[in-house]
């Protein structure tokens, strides 16, 4: 095996995600397929539908935006969860990641809504 061989692409050692937000949305979507609630058709039909809304970056930079709007069209529409209960639970997060000390998990049972 020569050196080329075994030498990893171009920018292999950069981040795939640019923000945690972006691998986790990637792994929910993962994970719910994975439990049956969507097909992969059904998946890249709505990603593509966000991805190709008027607006859309050119150089992909809101690639994640568009990947979590589908997801949450997708949850919407199969009755799993309504954008009202997905925004109630952000606001949730939200409350509890600046009710939690810097440098502790930030916990839904630290919302002081709750």
């Amino acid at each position: 095996m020569s050196r080329h061989e075994d030498a990893l692409p171009a920018g292999f050692d950069e981040p795939v995600f640019a923000e945690p937000w972006q691998a986790e949305a990637f792994a929910l979507t993962v994970a719910l397929h994975g439990k049956g609630l969507f097909s992969w058709s059904e998946w890249a039909e709505a990603l593509s539908a966000e991805v190709k809304q008027p607006g859309a970056a050119c150089d992909g930079h809101d690639y994640y935006e568009h990947w979590l709007a589908a997801l949450e069209k997708l949850l919407s529409r199969k009755g799993i969860a309504g954008k009202g209960e997905v925004d109630e639970l952000a606001a949730a997060w939200e409350r509890a990641a600046h009710a939690t000390p810097h440098g502790k998990p930030i916990l839904l049972e630290n919302d002081p809504g709750l």
